[in-house]
């Protein structure tokens, strides 16, 4: 679960990213984040994974407090967030199998673990003709999948797309959307930050919007701006 009570969050230089934000994403849901850039929606990403802390206010992330988490808790709260990038963060040099056997190496998985685990995932997200083959050797759209393969082998409880579908054309963008619904469907909680309203009246979810580093719509109603 992720929970936001009260959030502020200041810089030093003096921007007001957040101010008063409160929340919560329960277990399973699958929710968008919208908003205009500068509106605070990286901010939150970042204080989820737990690259920042509040200034002031509560954040729970997965049984975590983040406002007092120790640094050498992070990399195991980071075990229960996926997070995927819009510039999709591949390593160019590795095959797509070994792309995502790295993220399961660098928490220390046994071999016959990623032996099992990563034919499985690349099977999930429609990649398992494609292991041998390296990044540059994908599309756009297989790219993406790739880098949701990697966001999901260690099995987080939560997946956070960044702008997932921004580099996208619409066909291509409307398959990566259903495949995290697949996702979900299977349990994992979904939180996916984007500028696109087609896709995110198409599937009919929960959205958070925020502006200004305000909550001004949370809900199911389409009544919410960009």
């Amino acid at each position: 679960m992720i929970a936001f009570s009260d959030v502020t969050k200041s810089y030093s230089v003096g921007t007001h990213a957040l101010r008063g934000v409160s929340m919560q994403i329960e277990d399973g849901e699958f929710a968008f984040l919208v908003g205009p850039s500068g509106s605070g929606k990286s901010t939150i990403i970042k204080l989820i994974t737990g690259e920042l802390k509040p200034t002031s206010g509560t954040v729970h992330v997965n049984g975590y407090s983040l406002e007092r988490i120790r640094k050498r808790e992070i990399p195991y709260l980071r075990r229960t967030v996926g997070v995927v990038f819009q510039d999709f963060r591949l390593i160019d040099t590795k095959s797509v199998y070994d792309n995502v056997a790295f993220a399961m190496r660098a928490i220390g998985a046994r071999e016959q673990e990623i032996r099992e685990r990563v034919p499985y995932i690349l099977e999930l997200v429609g990649l398992e003709n494609k292991s041998r083959r390296h990044p540059t050797e994908l599309s756009g759209g297989e790219q993406q999948r790739l880098a949701i393969a990697r966001a999901l082998v260690n099995n987080p409880s939560t997946i956070i797309a960044d702008e997932p579908t921004g580099n996208l054309d619409p066909a291509r963008s409307l398959e990566i959307m259903s495949l995290l619904q697949e996702i979900n469907n299977l349990g994992t909680t979904m939180l996916v930050v984007t500028h696109e309203r087609d896709l995110v009246e198409r599937f009919g979810k929960r959205v958070i919007a925020i502006d200004e580093g305000l909550v001004v719509h949370d809900g199911t109603d389409g009544y919410y701006r960009l």
